[in-house]
């Protein structure tokens, strides 16, 4: 597989690994200093998002993107994903999201690991 089509595997398993809370192969997926920053702007590390999705404080149900840019230069990426995302969070009620996903991934011994993301709406 190109280097796209192993970040564009990667962001299915991201989203199936959430769906399913299987926070082993997500753990898998982002690197060990990896950050996810909110659409609240709260940044979240790795182990505390993790526990989240364990715990069920957040919930996801299914997704179906819309777009997915992939732009590769060497052992780094950019990949914007644009997703509707259904979901129930910090106890709200479940609802879909309009959410893009604007990530940096770095290629670790040979295995794409996503080191950062924003959520923002589209």
């Amino acid at each position: 597989m190109t280097d796209k089509e192993q970040i564009q595997a990667l962001y299915d398993a991201m989203y199936k690994a959430m769906i399913s809370k299987d926070t082993t192969v997500l753990g898998d997926i982002l690197s060990e200093d990896s950050v996810l920053v909110h659409m609240t702007g709260h940044r979240q590390p790795k182990k505390e998002y993790l526990s989240e999705i364990a715990s069920g404080t957040l919930n996801y149900y299914s997704v179906d993107t819309d777009s997915l840019e992939i732009t590769v230069n060497g052992d780094s990426a950019r990949m914007i994903g644009r997703s509707r995302v259904n979901a129930a969070v910090y106890g709200g009620g479940r609802h879909t999201w309009r959410l893009q996903m604007d990530s940096q991934l770095r290629k670790i011994d040979g295995v794409w690991k996503i080191t950062y993301s924003k959520a923002s709406l589209y």
